[in-house]
């Protein structure tokens, strides 16, 4: 079969985002030799060790396509979705520049909680018992309705504090009451879910897609607790392991045709097409799995223990990913291979936690341990020197 593109040996990459996700994604780019230069912005110091940093932030698309103009990029591969909100995608494209991530209209299947409820209605896909609300009276009626617990979430993005569970209907009223009346989350609030509570082992699955193609990668489970033994207060991921166990062949199969599937050909039905990774947060019930949430983007702290595990050229997979031509490579990854990640966060995080504490002994890990950094500062003479001439 003829390749619907051209891929060649030298290619310069620009990775957008400066976390952790966007150090494993820069880690497992630069081990393609087909790769030239790889560029991040903005990046942190330890992408500056296999990246030329841009200091251009996430959100700044105009800075962005301006540089990706300058240093003729070959790919863009968005990390975060807060720039995919705005449309970073979009008009990345309408500059020519081959863009790995979605649309911002399909990106709503993470920015927009009751959109992408509203897509799995109409595909068919597997997920809870769910209404929405605008208006306090509206909410209030709709809590009257479920048992408990369930769950509310608020529509937009909201840094990870836009999802709780409540445990009675007094509980209930004091959420959407904080969300719909006092605005505690502002616009991102504005309008909620409310949806039953599904129990069962939580599961997350990435998929990266053309709109068409899809190619599976190794199953994955994070801990959102802060502390030791299951407990404290829930955070956006203190640790997780890939693959598991609890996802066999068979059930990856179900999962690939009764979920990814149907919702990405809804959304190119419906004119609005995904190219990406489309992240499948999944509860495993007794009934079969069931989505949670999708999102648009590679989990974090996910995407640092399933990208080690890819034993293809990602670059290459992303680079046919985002010209539509997935179809012609394949996606291999390590059998018999385990990955597990832990994070080390400063202390009271997820709450007020200190800041400007020296991290040591980064070195010492050695060849025992990969380490991902996000929330880093160093002097920027240290690593000037790699930082690229954007402007």
């Amino acid at each position: 079969m003829r390749s619907r593109y051209t891929w060649r040996m030298d290619k310069c990459i620009l990775v957008v985002g400066g976390g952790a996700r966007e150090h494993a994604l820069c880690w497992k780019l630069a081990q393609s030799p087909t790769v030239k230069r790889l560029l991040a912005a903005p990046g942190n110091p330890g992408i500056a060790e296999i990246a030329e940093l841009l200091p251009i932030a996430q959100m700044d698309i105009p800075g962005l396509i301006q540089a990706a103009k300058k240093h003729a990029v070959d790919l863009v591969v968005v990390g975060p979705e807060a720039p995919l909100e705005i449309g970073l995608a979009d008009e990345l494209r309408a500059a020519g520049i081959p863009t790995f991530g979605p649309s911002k209209a399909a990106a709503q299947i993470e920015t927009s909680k009751s959109w992408a409820k509203e897509l799995m209605d109409r595909a068919q896909v597997p997920t809870a018992y769910y209404t929405t609300a605008e208006d306090l009276y509206s909410a209030l009626a709709a809590l009257q309705d479920f048992t408990y617990p369930c769950v509310i979430k608020a529509d937009g993005l909201a840094a990870g504090k836009g999802v709780v569970i409540v445990g009675t209907y007094e509980e209930g009223v004091m959420a959407v009451t904080a969300l719909l009346e006092e605005r505690s989350l502002g616009d991102a609030g504005a309008r909620i879910v409310i949806e039953e509570c599904l129990t069962g082992p939580e599961v997350s699955i990435f998929a990266i897609t053309d709109g068409s193609t899809i190619r599976v990668l190794p199953p994955a489970c994070d801990h959102k607790r802060a502390y030791d033994g299951d407990k404290g207060p829930n955070t956006g991921g203190m640790g997780a392991y890939a693959p598991t166990s609890l996802i066999d062949a068979d059930l990856m199969n179900t999962i690939e045709r009764t979920i990814l599937a149907p919702a990405l050909n809804e959304m190119r039905q419906q004119g609005t097409p995904f190219v990406g990774v489309l992240y499948a947060g999944l509860m495993l019930t007794a009934n079969g799995p069931k989505v949670i949430e999708f999102n648009a983007r590679f989990g974090d702290p996910e995407a640092q223990v399933v990208l080690p595990l890819i034993e293809s050229d990602l670059a290459e997979v992303l680079y046919a990913a985002a010209n539509g031509a997935l179809a012609d490579v394949q996606l291999k990854w390590k059998h018999n291979a385990y990955e597990v990640g832990v994070v080390m966060a400063s202390a009271g995080y997820p709450g007020p936690y200190d800041r400007n504490t020296p991290i040591t002994g980064i070195d010492a890990a050695g060849q025992d341990a990969i380490i991902f950094q996000a929330g880093t500062i160093s002097d920027p003479m240290e690593y000037w020197p790699r930082m690229a001439d954007a402007f």
